[in-house]
């Protein structure tokens, strides 16, 4: 696998996990929201699946750019974590990565760009084009305390049935989810032999469906939920640390939701077991994110970027059987960003 991965978040052209979260989390709330809400945010799978609106492709023109602002770095010798936008100029897509981003922070949340040609220019290449491309959507941020910036999305052989192993690592299932940053992008340099479905879900409409069947349970998605940080920060530190899902404001509704790590946090004694009311809230919320009337399922094909927000759709995967040649395996690159206010 090639050593293209970030570490070592030192530089200004890019957020630490710890200044990415705090950024993420510093979510307007102004009250409950008890009405639905009718917003681009709240689609539906079935509503989206007929459609191609939101899938972008780029043309020749716009690829032959990418190409020449990766030579110009290259001629440099810069490395990603060395580049600034600046350095990776993009005159004739830079409209279009402005409507991108509206789209992500105040529109359905969620895009498709397709076209890059990763076959081509193999995967460092790729890669390099990929953080030039986040460089003027956002500011780039750590996924991790260790400060890794470019992630890799592929099978390393760990064991999926494991309840604490990072399952992105795996080729099983992964469970709803958002993560902490305001978009997160997919890059797809290979697809696996069958399954590894991107599904996606509103929690807009998620949100309305459950007003609509339980609006008693709603007030409890203000309240923090303990989310379990699964050891990550190191000993000594917090095991958990207390996240509402939901803060509301201006006619908007953010939400944070993780199910894994809300769930796994009864493993800590001294984390409180959850109530029936907050068992059940957590298993309908899932049941609605899961129904074929709320998700999306979409398949990457090599060269797609999937660009999610974290505020208003929740993220899984189905799992996936994968080839048995390293060089063939699915392979996906990964970039948390933080977006600029409106």
């Amino acid at each position: 696998m090639s050593s293209h991965v970030v570490q070592g978040a030192a530089a200004t052209n890019h957020k630490t996990f710890g200044e990415q979260a705090l950024h993420y989390f510093s979510r307007e709330h102004g009250g409950i929201a008890r009405e639905p809400l009718d917003t681009p945010a709240a689609w539906r799978g079935p509503d989206i699946a007929g459609r191609s609106d939101w899938i972008v492709g780029l043309s020749s023109a716009e690829i032959a750019e990418l190409e020449r602002a990766r030579d110009a770095v290259r001629a440099r010798g810069l490395g990603l974590g060395e580049m600034r936008r600046e350095d990776f100029p993009l005159s004739t897509l830079a409209p279009a990565i402005a409507t991108w981003a509206r789209e992500l922070r105040d529109g359905r949340g969620f895009l498709l760009v397709r076209g890059l040609p990763v076959d081509r220019w193999g995967d460092d290449d790729a890669a390099l084009v990929y953080w030039g491309l986040g460089l003027h959507l956002g500011v780039p941020g750590a996924q991790n305390p260790a400060g890794d910036l470019l992630g890799h999305v592929a099978d390393m052989g760990e064991e999926a049935s494991s309840p604490f192993v990072r399952r992105y690592r795996t080729r099983g299932d992964i469970a709803y989810h958002c993560d902490l940053a305001d978009v997160v992008g997919l890059l797809c340099l290979r697809t696996p032999r069958s399954g590894g479905a991107s599904r996606i879900a509103s929690s807009v409409a998620v949100y309305n469906e459950l007003l609509r069947r339980r609006p008693d349970l709603v007030d409890r998605l203000y309240e923090p939920f303990l989310l379990d940080t699964r050891d990550e920060d190191g000993e000594g530190r917090l095991p958990y640390v207390p996240v509402p899902p939901c803060r509301y404001a201006h006619g908007r509704l953010k939400t944070f939701y993780h199910s894994d790590y809300f769930r796994s946090v009864v493993r800590h004694a001294s984390a409180p077991p959850f109530t029936a009311d907050e068992q059940t809230l957590l298993d309908l919320y899932e049941e609605i994110a899961c129904s074929p009337e709320i998700y999306l399922d979409m398949q990457f094909e090599p060269g797609d970027v999937q660009l999610l927000s974290n505020h208003v759709v929740l993220h899984a995967r189905t799992a996936y059987e994968d080839f048995a040649e390293p060089a063939r395996k699915r392979h996906l690159l990964r970039l948390w960003l933080s977006l600029a206010p409106a």
